[in-house]
């Protein structure tokens, strides 16, 4: 049992550790916004108080972003009931504030010479959760409950392919991000809920004028797009190989191999889902998507260590379990009511991917001698601190300009 193995043993061995410490962030984005955003994001963190923490930023803005789209979802659960045009200019803002302050998170620990390996974990740890709720919230702002498969194809695709970017990472070494990556997809989602908050969200019901479709149709084909490019920047990397040895990841093993883990999540959503007796996606869609969303981020996480120690990847995780007693359970004949075991999903996959997540930060801390979510104050640190604070933190070393995942920081 994790509750208990947690305690007993650690999670990352000393040789992990060490390979973390010698961890190197590195990044390439040729995304469109960016370049625009820096004067904004240089702006936003020279008013940001010096003695805050990096990570304090990042938690606060997902903190903001979980509550703005659960208030989305408590009135519109399923995405077919419209929401009251409030909670999607909510959203709106919600996603706005968490763009911003997860922009300048690592420009922040570079200003404070704060920086360090955990930053990074942190920062993609965060957005592993960020990207579920993000996706819920776009969809239940189009009125996409309407269409329960393309419900399920858009949020589990946002999924996937956030996994599929860190599996690009493991393999290559390097973070890559496109022209059209998860900027412009997050501004295209806070356009869409300014749209719904302006206009209403039924006017995505409403019928175009000559193709004779729904407005929420060529959100579908945009989004749909983006994913394809997406899509085929990551495929691209079977073709050049990994760079470790002989074409392998990082850490020496297949290419292939992250394929399993993300596989054990998909294929049963995917097989529950379509097979439930008590249609349990379409009832209860928000639940649905949020339980696997916890457990798509237990693994992405797992694969975000694996990356960063050098370290091959486990395959079984406890957070399955929830997603093998609802197959079992239908292979069963639904024993037990299919609502009850998508709680105990949701609420398991919840509590197994904080712990671990919390643990895992424990134990760098302790490894690196530093504080999560504080900056130490002393001569030496403010010393260091005045002199940071003049570095030019919108360009990175390598003179390209710094990409809002860059934060290879931490406290």
């Amino acid at each position: 049992m994790p509750l208990i193995a947690y305690k007993e043993q650690r999670i990352l061995s000393p040789q992990q550790l060490r390979k973390l410490s010698e961890h190197k962030y590195s990044c390439f984005s040729a995304s469109l916004l960016d370049p625009l955003l820096q004067p904004w994001w240089n702006w936003l963190v020279s008013q940001t108080p010096l003695w805050l923490a990096p990570n304090l930023i990042t938690i606060v803005g997902l903190i903001l972003n979980i509550v703005t789209t659960l208030i989305l979802i408590c009135y519109s659960p399923n995405g077919v009931e419209p929401p009251p045009r409030w909670t999607c200019l909510l959203c709106a803002l919600g996603l706005f504030v968490y763009q911003s302050l997860d922009s300048i998170d690592g420009k922040q620990a570079r200003r404070t010479n704060t920086s360090s390996p955990l930053g990074e974990l942190f920062d993609h740890g965060c957005d592993s959760i960020s990207t579920i709720f993000v996706a819920l919230s776009a969809c239940i702002s189009c009125q996409l409950g309407h269409y329960p498969n393309w419900l399920f194809f858009q949020c589990f695709c946002a999924i996937a392919l956030f996994y599929c970017a860190h599996w690009q990472t493991y393999v290559s070494g390097t973070m890559r991000f496109g022209r059209i990556d998860v900027t412009e997809a997050q501004f295209s989602i806070i356009a869409i809920h300014l749209v719904s908050a302006l206009l209403g969200p039924e006017i995505w019901l409403t019928k175009m004028p000559i193709a004779g479709v729904s407005w929420n149709y060529t959100i579908l084909v945009f989004i749909t797009f983006g994913y394809t490019l997406n899509i085929i920047n990551f495929l691209k990397m079977f073709i050049e190989g990994g760079s470790g040895k002989n074409g392998s990841s990082v850490a020496g093993t297949s290419v292939l191999s992250p394929s399993i883990p993300l596989t054990l999540v998909v294929l049963p959503a995917l097989m529950i889902a379509q097979k439930s007796p008590e249609n349990i996606f379409t009832e209860h869609a928000s639940v649905f998507i949020l339980a696997f969303g916890m457990v798509a981020a237990k693994i992405t996480n797992k694969l975000v260590i694996a990356h960063m120690t050098k370290a091959e990847m486990e395959y079984l995780d406890w957070s399955l379990l929830g997603p093998a007693l609802l197959f079992l359970n239908q292979y069963f004949n639904c024993i037990v009511p299919e609502i009850w075991l998508l709680w105990f999903t949701l609420a398991w996959g919840t509590q197994d991917l904080l712990r671990y997540c919390a643990q895992v930060c424990l134990e760098i801390c302790q490894h690196l001698r530093i504080d999560l979510f504080r900056i130490p104050h002393g001569p030496k640190l403010l010393n260091t601190i005045s002199v940071g604070s003049q570095i030019n933190f919108g360009v990175d070393k390598n003179g390209s300009t710094s990409h809002r995942k860059s934060k290879s920081k931490v406290h």
